[in-house]
């Protein structure tokens, strides 16, 4: 007789681990990354351009990390991460190219800094906070990712 397994899309829910994910080691970079990146990408916002491609590339890098990073993150709360085998290696993975690409965007965001210097001094201010956002930012990508790496 055939067996009556449920077909592999179906499976039952599973628990949501809330906050006490937040408080082991890899994970608990999550928030932090989510902030400081929002960080970045409001004051460089919030300042006049001085060079577009420039900044263009920093605003990219940090709303596109913030949205894939929140979406990981929602993936963890919800439990998604426990299907897959290699779900540790897609995280290393993204957090090692996401802090290479932040690394790229917070040298090219310190260089809108220097230009800003002799023009506006409101806007050397808001970009000196986010080339150190910036740079926090990725220090916090790449600790996730050698967290996951030797965890």
């Amino acid at each position: 007789m055939a067996s009556r397994d449920p077909p592999a899309t179906s499976h039952a829910p599973p628990d949501v681990p809330g906050v006490s994910l937040f408080l082991t080691i890899p994970y608990a970079f999550f928030l932090p990354e989510l902030i400081f990146g929002v960080w970045v990408w409001i004051l460089v916002a919030a300042t006049q351009v001085a060079s577009p491609l420039l900044q263009g590339w920093v605003m990219y890098v940090s709303l596109t990390s913030f949205l894939i990073s929140l979406m990981l993150l929602l993936s963890y709360v919800f439990g998604f991460y426990k299907r897959y085998e290699s779900w540790k290696i897609l995280d290393s993975l993204y957090h090692g190219t996401t802090g290479i690409l932040y690394m790229s965007a917070a040298v090219l965001q310190v260089h809108a800094t220097i230009v800003s210097e002799t023009r506006d001094l409101k806007n050397y201010y808001v970009n000196t906070a986010a080339s150190f956002f910036a740079f926090v930012t990725t220090l916090l990508y790449i600790l996730h990712a050698f967290s996951i790496y030797y965890h």
